[in-house]
């Protein structure tokens, strides 16, 4: 009996020795989910030096491209009461969308350092992901073979003879194709996102909303419109028709990289598909116009919000800021992922040939803004991706495709 009572006694102790123990600190986790999928090897690799830098572990997700859409993947979330610390918003349709939980980050440090960070109502809700920008990316080598200046490319006649020669020295330039470009199911965003900007501003003064809002108030400009479907039929005639019709981001890009199309319709995020490339690029501008256009589209493609409910919404702060302030965070933004950074006090030049285009036209303030954000996503998506499929696959003719398009804007208002 005393040796039972001996070993309760011990047990007691130990209990009341685990008791009394300090406990270890809790891992901080936070989860932050991207839409673009080309740099999520960058990111994850950022994602384990900054939790060997700070202790804080980063549950990196990238969805997007053809394969994967965050808006889904954010719904799916919010239904499982397991929303994100940090997300991106792309404009005012996904920012009404999640309004409700999207934190105010107007105190921050790094509001100073951007001009493009996202406002409503004056209280600036949006971290610029970067400084993008789209033209038509164009090998300069094989343009230079077929005696073609890429400084002419400023119309619709000028593409359209460049476009028509180029064909014709196929076999000498060793292509199968002019342009690269994907029109399919899963590639909307390449046509009914960024091709359909061409219509709302190319040509027209940074910022400058007339088209998009007079479109959504039911006014249509019929010879814009049909200057831009006949700019669409004419990517499409020259463009190689497995690409344009069945494939995905990576059969479009890698077309251009191994140099079987001269013309490749995306922005500079394709930097980091690239780097092995052997030859020179930059962009031209879109030939959407009869009229001399002289500039491509440059923006901030996205914002990271922070979730205000976040139970490591200090973290989620801290997070941003290092990607500012902190020579890991900067070297990740602009060497590792590609990126041109949206603060002026990141000296980092990334080394995309690309990305060092779009610097170029924006130094020479020869930008036109982004405004297909303010159509909603699921008209871009659901209503403008299926027409111009219809036109990619030859369902419809050429002015077929602009009767469609005309009746679909015409009922987006």
């Amino acid at each position: 009996m005393k040796k039972i009572i001996v070993f309760i006694s011990m047990l007691l102790v130990l209990v009341s020795l685990t008791a009394c123990a300090p406990k270890e600190a809790e891992q901080v986790v936070i989860t932050f989910k991207q839409n673009k999928p080309e740099i999520d090897d960058a990111l994850q690799a950022y994602a384990t030096a900054y939790e060997a830098a700070t202790g804080v572990k980063v549950n990196a997700v990238s969805c997007g491209g053809g394969s994967c859409t965050l808006g889904d993947m954010l719904k799916a979330d919010y239904a499982a009461g397991e929303m994100p610390d940090i997300f991106p918003i792309d404009g005012p349709d996904s920012y009404k969308q999640w309004e409700a939980i999207i934190a105010d980050l107007s105190g921050e440090d790094w509001v100073d350092e951007t001009s493009v960070e996202y406002v409503v109502d004056g209280k600036v809700v949006g971290f610029p992901v970067a400084v993008e920008g789209w033209g038509m990316a164009y090998n300069a080598d094989l343009l230079a073979k077929a005696g073609i200046d890429p400084k002419t490319l400023t119309n619709y006649a000028a593409y359209m003879d460049a476009f028509a020669k180029l064909d014709g020295m196929k076999a000498e330039l060793g292509i199968d194709s002019v342009v690269s470009m994907t029109a399919g199911p899963g590639m909307y965003w390449v046509t009914a996102h960024h091709n359909f900007n061409s219509l709302l501003s190319n040509g027209l003064e940074y910022n400058d909303l007339s088209v998009a809002n007079n479109i959504l108030a039911g006014t249509i400009d019929d010879t814009r419109l049909n200057e831009y479907a006949d700019w669409v039929d004419l990517l499409f005639k020259y463009a190689d028709k497995t690409v344009l019709t069945t494939g995905n981001y990576d059969s479009q890009v890698g077309a251009f990289l191994n140099q079987k199309a001269v013309f490749l319709h995306q922005g500079n995020w394709v930097d980091g598909n690239l780097t092995d490339a052997t030859f020179k690029m930059a962009f031209a501008p879109h030939g959407s116009s009869t009229s001399d256009t002289d500039g491509i589209f440059v923006s901030a493609p996205a914002w990271y919000v922070v979730n205000k409910d976040s139970k490591n919404y200090q973290a989620a702060l801290d997070f941003l800021n290092a990607l500012v302030y902190s020579d890991l965070g900067q070297k990740y933004m602009v060497e590792d992922a590609g990126m041109i950074p949206a603060f002026g006090n990141i000296t980092l030049q990334p080394k995309g040939q690309l990305s060092q285009s779009v610097q170029a036209w924006t130094a020479e303030g020869k930008v036109y803004s982004w405004n297909q954000y303010l159509f909603a996503g699921e008209f871009r998506d659901n209503v403008l991706g299926p027409i111009y499929d219809q036109l990619a696959q030859g369902a419809v003719t050429a002015d077929e495709f602009k009767v469609l398009l005309k009746t679909a804007l015409l009922e987006s208002k």
